[in-house]
């Protein structure tokens, strides 16, 4: 009591500044207050903020996770794009090798077949010459024979001395056809 009668005889107080009993017993209830809260509460709100703590670190790791996975994909998609850009490399060197192979085979064909068709056609030219040279020896040599027999007057029928005659005469043009194509 001590204390209220000096508070009694200071006069009147300040409105602002609470009476001393009210302070004691605003501390004592805030200690109470908050020693419930701290005991009940506190934990609950620690548990929550660790609770999002965690959710936010997991997402984090997550994301890092996800972030590596992504990567490991990208590396192996640019490995799989290399691999396939390098096989289709191959495959049009390949082809190029086996169209290479065929036109050479299709040229040496064709060469092959070039010279068969000559060939063939130099054999026909010969055979053809040969028959008509035949032809012409006996056509040169029945009109050289008629020629001769009407120059001289009589006639020419015994065989073999028209063969040595037509002969005679067409290696003499022969021989001539041979010199001026010399000179040439």
């Amino acid at each position: 009591m001590l204390l209220t009668q000096m508070l009694a005889e200071e006069g009147p107080q300040n409105p602002l500044i609470p009476s001393t009993p009210e302070l004691i017993i605003g501390l004592i209830a805030f200690f109470i207050v908050f020693g419930v809260l701290g005991k009940k509460l506190l934990p609950n709100i620690q548990k929550t903020l660790e609770e999002r703590r965690d959710a936010i670190e997991g997402g984090l790791e997550r994301a890092a996770e996800a972030q590596a996975e992504a990567t490991r994909t990208l590396e192996e998609y640019k490995a799989q794009l290399a691999e396939a850009r390098h096989e289709a490399a191959r495959i049009t060197e390949h082809a190029r090798e086996q169209g290479s192979t065929i036109i050479a085979e299709a040229r040496e064909e064709a060469q092959r077949q070039a010279a068969i068709t000559v060939a063939h056609a130099q054999a026909e030219i010969e055979r053809t010459r040969g028959q008509v040279t035949t032809a012409l020896r006996h056509d040169i040599g029945r009109i050289s024979l008629e020629l001769a027999g009407k120059v001289v007057g009589e006639s020419l029928e015994d065989s073999a001395r028209q063969s040595r005659t037509i002969d005679r005469f067409l290696d003499e043009l022969e021989a001539k056809a041979a010199e001026s194509a010399g000179a040439k």
